[in-house]
């Protein structure tokens, strides 16, 4: 049995994962988040809800109590979600933490799409910069994401760079990057750890995302 606590379940890659992971009998999930009524209808059998913030230390230690792995997939103040996360995990002893953040957080993104994205987001990066760096630093058993540009394409398929190769591609499916969730997540298998990985679609190579 796997027990995995979901921080941001209502966003919608984690909505994904979720239902990746729905009813099976060797999962236990918790759904972390501010308002349940973001989750697709209601939490499946083998899950649990808690509405709360991650920055509320002590709801989130709660939490945290009996977990195998935590998949985190959340906006806004990342950097300092990121060490919310990290001090409480060390706290109750749990090790294991999938992190979604963004590309170009490295200025990996090369060529005419790398000057772009820079353009578009490059204001949005250094929260996440900071809590990838956090992170990495932690000690703990980490998966770092750095998904493309996403797309609510009904597809996987998926190929992953590492943080020190330029990035390929410019664009994802959100249920590509829920699938390789669930692959680091290792339903059937142990979690392989301290991973930091740029995720696209293979063959999107452009200026910039098709779908802009």
């Amino acid at each position: 049995m796997k027990r995995i606590l979901v921080l941001g379940a209502g966003g919608q890659i984690a909505r994904q994962a979720i239902k990746m992971l729905a009813d099976r009998d060797d999962v236990a999930m918790t759904l972390f988040l501010r308002n349940a009524s973001k989750l697709d209808g209601p939490a499946p059998t083998n899950a649990r809800t808690i509405e709360a913030d991650v920055v509320d230390a002590a709801k989130l230690r709660e939490a945290l109590v009996n977990q195998d792995i935590v998949y985190a997939n959340l906006a806004g103040d990342v950097d300092v979600q990121a060490a919310a996360i990290v001090a409480a995990m060390k706290d109750v002893g749990v090790l294991k933490l999938i992190f979604v953040t963004s590309l170009g957080i490295y200025d990996e993104v090369p060529g005419k799409f790398g000057e772009w994205n820079r353009n578009e987001i490059g204001s949005y990066l250094p929260p996440y910069r900071r809590a990838a760096d956090l992170i990495e630093a932690s000690g703990l058993d980490y998966a770092i994401l750095r998904p493309a540009w996403l797309t609510d394409d009904d597809e996987v398929d998926y190929e992953t760079t590492r943080s020190d190769e330029p990035f390929k591609g410019t664009e994802v499916s959100r249920k590509s990057v829920a699938a390789l969730i669930v692959e680091l997540i290792g339903v059937r298998g142990d979690f392989d750890g301290r991973r930091n990985l740029g995720v696209n679609k293979p063959n999107t190579d452009g200026d910039r995302p098709a779908f802009l």
